[in-house]
């Protein structure tokens, strides 16, 4: 076995493979750039290696420092995690090189798999389904346009090299094509130092399935059940589950067997996945396609950890050493259900524009019991695990990926793995940035998701009009009340115990009028109990003003959520969404009809930077004539590219930056006439 482990990786996957290779009795060295110098991962570490600037151009994605790196501290094995180089041939070689073990597949087959043009043609000749489409070399715009047509609409642009939901576009015409051709070029070489890119057919109303694979280096494959990764925007995966409630008992073996069949072929070993795309509109289950292979470990590992009991990375590092599997295909079962939920930086109230810059307050759900019920003082959670590597007072930089942690649940069932994710989203206290909880909230609340009913167009067909929080119940909205009665009278008792500050300007404390989302209640909050619209609700918290979390027991059901102060009330987040709630002493109550609405001022006419980044390209100059709709700027946010388009019709008066300028968010990028 090895005796140390060099992580070539950063952030939440290597604070993963760090505590399995501790828990195996093996020495750890984190390498880190100038951004991650006090990142968690680095002082988890036995041994950290500083290896350059922020941008992984320039620190993790250059081999010869990682090598480097291993020869000073004697690591006589690297584990890449995923992204970065965990899937380049040549880092491999360069590690077989110097006599360092690669915890990862051969490097044939990374060749053969982590190309998506040649990994296609080997599938075909493989007897494997593959999606329709174009897996030659595509020599510029007009050509993709004539093979796209030839395909017939809608398709999807890929760069060969991609991953991650970078490097996609969907065009439904000739000109999506046009505008997004180039762009996918310019985020697979900015990504994956490669340019090319492929067509294919976008199969309609489709179901992304993947196959976990596990092999050893003496030739046993196994595949480890299915994951339903369908919940995706931008191609990105939001939402990932363990099984899929899609899937039959037949065809998991087939899909099983078919990708054990593809990864004996190419003389896989390791952990890897197989992605397949499968038509929702086929009741059989049976029209399903090869997507592509990632050879390396998948960010969604832990939904089938939870159900198998199995741990990925372990089995890596044993299978790197040599080591047969331990367990064959009929070992593998399925022990409930897992399901998984990326916490990103990004607000979704706001189109989920990339969000950057200081967590000042971060503190995820607690995992589990403690003997009392309680850990930290917060309520703990059971079944469920939190893998992050961000810290309170960091920072979440524009040059790495924008996720700030992974929330796995597991429960006997799917709907009980649901009903944890709302309760472990509401416990997470994350300020200081924009962050998508409230989001994944919604989705775990939705009837269709509650439905199994998934396809990767979910969200587009869900939120066609954007996010603006999930809808609230009425007897959540009744919830609400009661609690936000119960907070005031608690700030007016403290207040009143300041000498003389109220007097007796104001009604008894405990009688209020609540408006929760337009609907307003009569509260009353007595020393025995609290009502609402005169029936009696059983309300336990404990609250003292200033706290940030309120962790409420209400008839017998948990609710936790998040508490900001307003002049006339409090703003409650929870249960997916954000309520500004007013509460009035009774008495008072009827001045609110008085107050006068603010109107927003109209910024219709500025094109204005909606996050941190680069602006890559600028399509218009002072006097062109725009329409409403039309591309005017390319901005460049955590490798993404963001086109922005004019919101009306007009005339440019005056343009403020230009291509290569670093933008702030709501920098004013030029103004309409």
């Amino acid at each position: 076995m090895f005796k140390k482990i060099l992580i070539a990786n950063r952030g939440e996957i290597a604070c993963r493979v760090i505590k399995t290779a501790r828990r195996m009795g093996i020495a750890t060295v984190a390498v880190y750039s100038d951004a991650d110098a006090r990142a968690p991962f680095v002082r988890m570490a036995d041994e950290a290696v500083h290896i350059g600037p922020a941008p992984a151009a320039q620190s993790y994605l250059i081999a010869d420092k990682i090598i480097a790196a291993c020869k000073a501290t004697g690591a006589d094995a690297v584990h890449p995690g995923y992204g970065f180089l965990s899937e380049r041939t040549s880092f491999a070689q360069a590690l077989a090189d110097e006599g360092i073990a690669f915890v990862g597949p051969p490097i044939n087959a990374i060749a053969a798999m982590g190309d998506k043009i040649e990994s296609k043609k080997l599938a075909k000749a493989a007897n494997v389904n593959v999606v329709p489409g174009f897996v030659g070399e595509i020599e510029d715009t007009e050509h993709a346009v004539r093979i796209a047509t030839e395909i017939g609409y809608p398709v999807m642009m890929k760069a060969s090299a991609g991953g991650g939901g970078k490097g996609m576009r969907l065009a439904h015409n000739e000109k999506d094509v046009r505008e997004g051709f180039e762009a996918t070029k310019r985020e697979g070489l900015n990504s994956f130092g490669d340019d090319r890119v492929f067509i294919e057919k976008f199969i309609l109303n489709p179901r992304h399935i993947e196959i976990q694979i596990l092999g050893d280096q003496h030739g046993n494959i196994l595949y480890l059940n299915e994951r339903e990764c369908s919940i995706q925007r931008r191609h990105q995966k939001v939402v990932e589950e363990a099984p899929s409630p899609f899937v039959s008992p037949a065809m998991r073996k087939a899909m099983g067997e078919q990708c054990v069949a593809l990864s004996r072929a190419v003389g896989y070993y390791s952990a890897g996945t197989v992605e397949l795309i499968v038509s929702g509109a086929d009741p059989t289950g049976e029209s399903f396609y090869f997507l592509e292979m990632n050879t390396r470990l998948q960010v969604e590992h832990p939904v089938t950890e939870a159900i198998t009991g199995i741990d990925l990375v372990e089995q890596m590092i044993r299978v790197a050493a040599g080591e047969k599997l331990a367990f064959t295909q009929d070992d593998i079962g399925i022990d409930g259900w897992a399901i998984e939920n990326r916490v990103y930086a990004e607000d979704p109230y706001r189109g989920f524009l990339p969000s950057t810059g200081r967590l000042v307050h971060y503190s995820p759900p607690v995992p589990g019991w403690t003997d009392d019920g309680a850990a930290n003082g917060r309520r703990g959670i059971d079944g469920i695990r939190v893998d992050d590597g961000v810290y309170e007072g960091g920072e979440v930089s524009m040059f790495y990926d924008p996720m700030i942690a992974k929330l796995v649940t597991w429960g006997a069932t799917r709907d009980e793995a649901a009903d944890k994710q709302v309760a472990a989203l509401d416990a997470f206290d994350i300020e200081g940035l924009g962050h998508n909880i409230d989001f994944v909230s919604a989705i775990m609340q939705h009837p269709r998701f509650r439905a199994g009913e998934l396809t990767t167009g979910f969200i587009a067909e869900e939120y066609p009009d954007g996010f603006h929080g999930a809808p609230a119940s009425p007897e959540l909205q009744r919830s609400l009340a009661a609690i936000a009665g119960f907070l005031a009278s608690a700030r007016a008792d403290r207040a009143r115990r300041v000498d003389g500050q109220l007097g007796d300007r104001l009604d008894p404390p405990g009688e209020w009028s609540v408006t929760v989302d337009k609907t307003a209640y009569a509260v009353v909050v007595a020393a025995d109990g609290v009502t609402v619209d005169g029936a009696e609700l059983e309300l336990d918290l404990e609250y003292t003003p200033g706290d940030r979390m309120v962790h409420a027991e209400i008839d017998g059901d948990m609710l936790s959520m998040k508490v900001e102060p307003l002049r006339t009330g409090f703003r409650l987040t929870t249960r997916g969404a954000i309520h500004a709630i007013d509460v009035l002493p009774q008495r008072v109550a009827h001045l609110t009809s008085h107050m006068i609405e603010k109107i927003a001022p109209d910024l219709s006419r500025f094109l204005i930077c909606p996050m941190p980044g680069l602006l890559v390209a600028l399509h218009v100059a002072a006097g062109d004539t725009v329409e409403a709709g039309q591309p005017l700027a390319v901005v460049e946010a955590m490798k993404m590219e963001n086109i922005l388009r004019a919101e009306k019709s007009g005339t440019v008066k005056v343009v403020n930056a230009a291509a290569g300028d670093s933008l702030a968010v709501d920098a004013i990028i030029l103004e309409m006439a």
